[in-house]
């Protein structure tokens, strides 16, 4: 089979039914969750995290391409939570590029690079407020079992 065949084959789906060809990995479709950042999420629902979002920014951000926002009631919470997510990753064989503001656990940065991971607490969520300020971005709509178990009152404002 020469490789015009392979191409018209591609553009036309019921052709290739019952060919041998795999299928060419592609670029997420928006909404679509890396299994990294399905990790994330979930060892950060393991820990009672609270709010969680992903906020899509390869359209207006050239750093990375999705921030992981998620809050914890206090510093331990913030710290367990961000534990979990690490060793979660680093189990799965992808360690973080770097960690930044565990002591204080107010917000605690994990970047891994295509994505970053901020955990706040839920006053320092709420007065630095990423969602707002990256507004601009899109947000990813949550699995079920990727979405934390529980909701805040931090946007429940009307």
């Amino acid at each position: 089979m020469n490789n015009s065949t392979v191409k018209e084959k591609s553009l036309h789906p019921a052709s290739t039914a019952g060919s041998q060809l795999k299928a060419v990995a592609q670029e997420p479709l928006p909404g679509e969750l890396d299994e990294r950042m399905l990790m994330a999420l979930g060892a950060a629902s393991e820990k009672k995290a609270i709010n969680s979002v992903v906020l899509d920014l390869r359209e207006i951000a050239s750093f990375t391409d999705y921030f992981v926002i998620t809050s914890g009631s206090n510093e331990r919470q913030v710290q367990a939570i961000s534990d979990g997510i690490v060793d979660t990753l680093k189990k799965a064989g992808s360690a973080a590029a770097r960690i930044e503001g565990y002591k204080t656990a107010e917000w605690i940065l994990l970047d891994y690079g295509d994505f970053v991971v901020h955990v706040f607490d839920e006053k320092a969520r709420v007065f630095y407020d990423l969602e707002r300020l990256w507004r601009e971005s899109r947000r990813v709509e949550l699995p079920p079992e990727a979405s934390s178990e529980t909701d805040s009152s931090l946007r429940n404002e009307s």
